[in-house]
């Protein structure tokens, strides 16, 4: 028999570690969310904010290492590089550390100074861009450059990631539903940054045969909701969104439109209104694309009371709004992004959540598409 190398040895040896450190970690909470105004519809928060890097991310994050590593990408003395000011960054900034690699995040020069200590302080170091446009080329060129390897989260989070089983998101979220009321969502809601997370629950669905569809949500400045329409890979804007986390402004490789049943366009002022509106509910402050997705799982109900359904709407909380507190949580910040409405459309939000009654200014809001029918939600306004 051939020996093991030492290469395979450390191989081995790191995805053990990353192993561990899952076994260690207990599954994020499933959090149900009354609706008074929603009779016979339930909605439920799979809370992603407990993982040991606070957010979504760290499954991404770990997906992607254990993929480079099986596929031969990592060794001990690699360079981990990826295109990320965010939460991506700060996760996978935690696994290298686990593994003892270096890790460099690329990233606009515009970012804050926040961002910037959040990632060093799991140990990775920031490499500043001044144009946004060139990251990615940067990153593989950085890459390179240091015989590291680029993660490139955009293109493979939908490759990387176990849609069938190995306790991924939407395995989780079927088997904490067992016991409600609606065992089976009617309707799982996500927003897109990858577009990763929205293939598991898509493949998750088709694979196990239920009868749930699946939304995406997207960002004001954004492509994906386009790109749904049109599937036109060469879409692309010039500005990218403002709401952390989700939304872009290419089309990436990891957002599959075919895997979805419908998708929402949200105004950003809507999606930090809902913010504010949930954080006051759970008592709590939540992040910017958790008001996304509030929105777009409120839209389905609304459609699904039009239509006299019962059922359960499933959506996610991404992270904690601690560290959106000097800026989408802040009313000088929101105010000075031209975010001034936001404090009264949180009302509306609050009065569709406790008493189903859904503003015109709401109502005329969102742009819907697929199974999502804008008659539906535009006579409940």
């Amino acid at each position: 028999m051939k020996a093991t190398s030492a290469r395979q040895r450390w191989m081995i040896d790191a995805v053990s570690r990353i192993e561990a450190d899952f076994q260690r970690s207990a599954d994020t909470h499933l959090i149900a969310l009354p609706l008074p105004g929603f009779e016979s519809i339930s909605l439920y928060l799979k809370d992603e904010s407990s993982h040991p890097t606070g957010s979504l991310k760290h499954r991404l994050a770990r997906s992607l290492f254990l993929y480079a590593l099986c596929n031969g990408w990592l060794h001990e003395r690699s360079t981990v590089v990826e295109s990320s000011s965010g939460s991506t960054a700060v996760s996978e900034a935690y696994f290298a550390r686990l593994l003892g690699l270096p890790f460099v995040a690329v990233m606009p020069a515009t970012v804050s100074t926040e961002k910037i200590r959040a990632i060093e302080f799991q140990g990775g170091r920031c490499h500043l861009v001044d144009d946004p446009t060139q990251i990615y080329a940067v990153s593989r060129q950085l890459a390179k450059e240091l015989d590291g390897h680029y993660m490139d989260q955009f293109t493979y989070a939908e490759r990387a990631t176990d849609w069938r089983s190995n306790n991924n998101i939407a395995e989780s979220i079927f088997t904490q539903m067992q016991r409600e009321p609606h065992p089976v969502p009617s309707w799982i809601v996500c927003s897109a940054g990858t577009g990763g997370t929205l293939a598991t629950m898509g493949r998750y669905v088709r694979y196990g045969g239920f009868g749930t569809r699946v939304c995406g949500a997207d960002a004001e400045r954004s492509v994906f909701f386009d790109h749904y329409l049109s599937r036109d890979p060469s879409l692309c804007m010039t500005q990218g969104s403002r709401i952390e986390g989700i939304g872009r402004p290419r089309v990436e490789a990891s957002f599959l439109p075919s895997v979805l049943d419908a998708m929402v366009k949200l105004p950003d002022a809507w999606s930090v209104a809902a913010m504010l509106a949930l954080s006051e509910r759970l008592g709590r402050p939540v992040g910017p694309s958790t008001g996304t997705n509030l929105l777009a799982a409120l839209a389905c109900a609304v459609q699904m009371r039009a239509a006299g359904e019962q059922g359960s709407v499933v959506t996610l909380l991404c992270d904690s709004g601690e560290r959106y507190r000097a800026t989408y949580h802040d009313e000088g910040w929101r105010h000075a992004q031209g975010w001034s409405s936001c404090e009264g459309a949180a009302q509306d939000v609050h009065g569709l959540m406790q008493h189903g009654q859904l503003s015109a200014d709401l109502a005329g809001a969102w742009r819907v598409a697929g199974s999502l029918e804008v008659a539906a939600l535009t006579a409940a306004g």
